[in-house]
């Protein structure tokens, strides 16, 4: 064990590559580099019980995954520098993981290795509210965070509907309801604490700064951000802080058709109204929230809306939207305008992914995740409602049609190979169509392990050799989170 405690601070190796293996077997972690896991962060923190590793071998994708030899959870930055050194010394592959709340096979451990849990790395760091940042580790969440800043006049806006841990939106390039208004985790994020994979430490801003600009040099913040553990552990992020609104009102509006719905954000928008959130829902999506959250909504392609700032502007906007969406035949309208009403709603949407799933008990989720221009998405969902009738696929639409971005959700018995094949087919082609349409194959889910081809084609062969680069400079060995990405 002290000899591999040792290795640590020399990644280059004194030891062959795959050292680490146990004599005889095939990514199993040898009990000696078990203990050394062990020495780092304390026997409690380690486990290599069949049960976490399964749990950490995969997240909420329909991707068969596998699982790590061993998941360990440490306590701080220090230790995290420690445990990457190890590894990369010995040559074992290192999953970054957070809450796995992930739709794309993000923590499969595709080579077995240390699964490196960050959520015990769970303290708000530092707020300044006079500069609308604060600093957390990477394991606390987006509603932690939140009701931490309850009483101080700010908040964090990005919001994916899970609660997930904010070093794992980062590491997605999280986005979600709120996008429209506030921007993604691209956005939102101004400097990074990164244990790289040798255990060196980088802040990619500069060490505590959190300026609002920069012109400074190449952007590794926004390297890192999206990066999916592929390039380096996240252990802090200073994000951007926003005033929390005056007032908030919500609303609910029904459409004849998915055109009209379609029609009245894209209209929406161009009259520069300042909504805070349009999200679509088809009807077979709402008929599904009507049942998994006791609803009850008119069942059809339906819009969700909300609207933040004072009295009086909320007043011209919720005017000026009716207009936009009567013209476009808007029905059933319902306002929400008290705290309670609004959570109720927008709960709803958020469980839109386990509202879909009740609509098939025992089946899996496929998402897609598509984002294309504005101009272009009346064209796109209106064709991907018609394949997804013509396909016999069980799914329904959902959206953050605002920004372009939609998601078909798939129901697929992942025993039954066929239809998975068609499932995947379906995904292909419709991240086909939106590239065809200027857009990408993934506004909000990352590429994972089921984007890789479509990522290519995205960027083109260029583009993935100065990924394949970059990703060779700081990971010469291909241990971080391997398999994912490129």
């Amino acid at each position: 064990m002290a000899s591999l405690l040792r290795a640590a601070g020399n990644p280059r190796g004194l030891f062959p590559w795959r050292g680490y293996c146990s004599r005889g077997t095939q990514g199993e972690l040898s009990k000696g580099f078990v203990e050394a896991l062990k020495a780092v962060v304390g026997s409690p923190h380690v486990s290599t019980t069949a049960a976490d590793r399964e749990q950490h071998g995969h997240d909420e994708s329909m991707h068969r995954c596998r699982p790590p030899g061993a998941v360990v959870w440490p306590q701080n930055v220090e230790q995290v520098s420690r445990l990457a050194a190890l590894c990369y010394s010995q040559g074992v592959p290192i999953v970054p993981f957070g809450t796995g709340t992930g739709l794309e096979g993000g923590v499969c451990a595709m080579q077995g290795g240390v699964c490196i849990n960050l959520t015990h790395m769970d303290r708000i760091l530092r707020v300044n509210p006079q500069d609308f940042s604060v600093v957390v580790e990477p394991g606390v969440t987006r509603k932690t965070l939140n009701t931490y800043l309850r009483d101080s006049g700010l908040w964090f806006p990005v919001d994916p509907g899970a609660d997930a841990s904010l070093g794992g939106m980062v590491a997605t390039a999280a986005s979600g309801t709120n996008a429209l208004r506030y921007g993604t985790m691209r956005d939102n994020v101004l400097n990074l604490e990164v244990v790289l994979p040798g255990g060196q430490l980088l802040h990619t801003a500069g060490l505590g700064r959190h300026f609002r600009k920069s012109a400074a040099g190449y952007n590794l913040t926004g390297l890192f951000v999206g990066s999916e553990g592929t390039l380096g552990l996240i252990t802090a992020a200073t994000l951007r802080l926003h005033p929390a609104p005056e007032a908030t009102v919500a609303a609910t509006c029904a459409f004849p058709s998915v055109q009209a719905a379609v029609d009245a954000t894209v209209h929406i928008l161009q009259a520069a109204v300042p909504v805070a959130r349009i999200e679509f829902l088809d009807e077979v999506m709402m008929e599904a929230c009507n049942r998994h959250s006791q609803l009850n909504s008119f069942v059809a392609p339906t819009l969700f809306l909300e609207f933040h700032g004072s009295e009086r502007a909320l007043a011209e906007q919720i005017e000026r939207t009716e207009e936009i969406t009567q013209h476009n035949g808007a029905s059933h309208f319902s306002w929400a305008k008290g705290a309670q009403e609004r959570s109720r709603l927008w709960a709803a949407r958020h469980n839109a992914w386990y509202a879909a799933l009740a609509l098939r008990p025992g089946c899996k989720g496929y998402s897609t995740d598509v984002c294309v221009p504005i101009s272009r998405l009346p064209e796109i969902l209106v064709q991907t409602k018609e394949d997804l009738k013509a396909s016999g696929l069980t799914g329904c639409i959902v959206g953050h049609v605002g920004d372009g971005n939609f998601h078909c959700i798939l129901l697929v018995d992942p025993e039954d190979t066929e239809e998975l094949r068609r499932v995947k087919d379906f995904g292909k082609q419709l991240g086909r169509r939106a590239l065809a349409l200027h857009g990408t194959c993934t506004g909000e889910h990352g590429i994972g392990l089921g984007k890789r081809q479509l990522l290519q084609e995205e960027v083109g062969a260029v583009g993935m050799e100065i990924m394949r680069q970059l990703k060779a400079m700081l990971d010469p060995r291909g241990l971080m989170n391997p398999g994912k990405v490129l």
